[in-house]
C-alpha cells in the first residue's frame, strides 16, 4: 500500500462520512459508496462542514467522491472499510462482493462495533487480509481504532492497517482476541448494564445516575484508566471491595427487560424524544453542542496513553 492510496468506504452515512473526513483530510482520495441518493449528494457537502468545523482546509473535501456503483468505490483502492448497519448477513454479503470486486492486495476492513470478525469472514476465501476496524463516533474527534484480528488474519494485515490509521492521526490499538464487543465497548456496555439496572430498581432516576458518573470517576478516565486507578489505589483495597460488591452487580445474561419495555414502548431516546429521560429539541442540541465543544477541546490537549 503506497503512502496515498485509494481509500474505499461502504457506506457515506454518519461513521461512514466521518471515515471519510479523517481519511481526506490526510489527503488521501476516497471513493464512498453510497446506494441513498440523497445520502450520496449530500457527502461532500457534510464532510467539508466538518473540516471547517476542526479548521482544516475545506478543499480537502475534493479529495472525497461518492459512488453509486460499489465496483467504482473499490476496484483501485488499495484499503477498503465498511460502515454498514449492523447486521452479520448485510455485512457477509458485502464482504462477498468485496472479495470479488476489490484488488486481491487490497485490506477488507469492517467498522462492526460489537460482531466477531470470524463471524463476518466466514467461508470466505482470502480471509487473511479481512481485519476488524472498530472506529468511533465522532471518528474525527475519538482517536481510538480497535484493531481487531480473527484467526485467519495475516500479521501483514494488522502491521499495515496498524501503520495507515496512526499515519492519519488515530491511535490504533490492537485487539488481540476476537470476541463480540472487543475492548472499548464491552467495558462500556457492562457500565450500562449496571447503570440500566439500577434504573429499573429504582435505586436512582437516570438524571442522577449520569450525574453520579460525570461528577465522578468520569472526570478522571481520560487520563486514569480503570486497572491504572487499581494499581493507584492498591489491588489489596481493590481486592477488599469487591469481595462486597461483586455479588450485588447486576449479571442478567440478556437485555434488561425495563430496556426492552422503553423501545417496546417506542421510547427510543432522541430519535422520539423519550427514552431514560425526556428530551425537548433544545435540549438536545445543548448535549449535542457540549459533547462537540468537550471532545474539540480534548483533542486540543490530549494526553498520550
Amino acid at each position: 500500500m503506497t503512502s496515498k492510496s485509494i481509500i474505499g468506504i461502504i457506506g457515506g452515512g454518519l461513521m461512514g462520512a466521518g471515515i471519510a473526513h479523517v481519511f481526506a483530510g490526510a489527503s488521501h482520495p476516497v471513493q464512498v459508496f453510497e446506494p441513498l441518493r440523497e445520502a450520496r449528494e449530500s457527502l461532500r457537502d457534510r464532510v467539508r462542514a466538518a473540516l471547517v468545523s476542526l479548521h482544516q482546509d475545506e478543499a480537502l473535501a475534493d479529495n472525497v467522491t461518492p459512488c453509486e456503483d460499489l465496483g467504482q468505490a473499490v476496484s483501485r483502492a488499495g484499503y477498503v472499510t465498511e460502515a454498514a448497519p449492523e447486521k452479520l448477513e448485510l455485512k457477509r454479503a458485502i464482504f462477498a462482493d468485496l472479495v470479488r470486486l476489490a484488488p486481491p492486495s487490497a485490506i477488507l476492513a469492517s467498522n462492526t462495533s460489537v460482531i466477531p470478525i470470524h463471524r463476518i469472514v466466514a467461508g470466505l476465501p482470502t480471509a487473511e487480509r479481512i481485519i476488524g476496524t472498530h472506529w468511533w463516533n465522532p471518528p474525527a474527534l475519538i482517536p481510538l481504532v480497535e484493531v481487531v484480528k480473527s484467526a485467519q488474519t495475516s500479521a501483514d494485515t494488522v502491521d499495515t492497517t496498524m501503520q495507515l490509521l496512526a499515519s492519519v492521526g488515530k491511535s490504533p490499538a490492537y485487539i488481540q482476541m476476537d470476541v463480540a464487543g472487543f475492548v472499548a465497548n464491552r467495558l462500556q456496555h457492562a457500565l450500562w448494564r449496571e447503570a440500566i439496572a439500577m434504573v429499573a430498581e429504582g435505586i436512582c432516576d437516570a438524571a442522577t445516575l449520569d450525574a453520579c458518573v460525570k461528577n465522578s470517576f468520569g472526570l478522571r478516565l481520560a487520563v486514569l484508566g480503570p486497572l491504572e486507578n487499581a494499581d493507584l489505589v492498591g489491588l489489596d483495597l481493590t481486592l477488599d471491595i469487591h469481595k462486597t460488591i461483586m455479588p450485588e452487580l447486576n449479571s442478567l445474561p440478556r437485555p434488561n427487560p425495563y430496556l426492552e419495555s422503553q423501545v417496546a414502548a417506542g421510547k427510543l431516546g432522541f430519535k422520539t424524544g423519550e427514552g431514560f429521560r425526556s428530551w425537548s429539541p433544545g435540549e438536545m442540541q445543548t448535549l449535542r453542542d457540549r459533547l462537540a465543544a468537550h471532545l474539540l477541546e480534548a483533542r486540543r490537549n490530549r494526553v498520550a496513553p
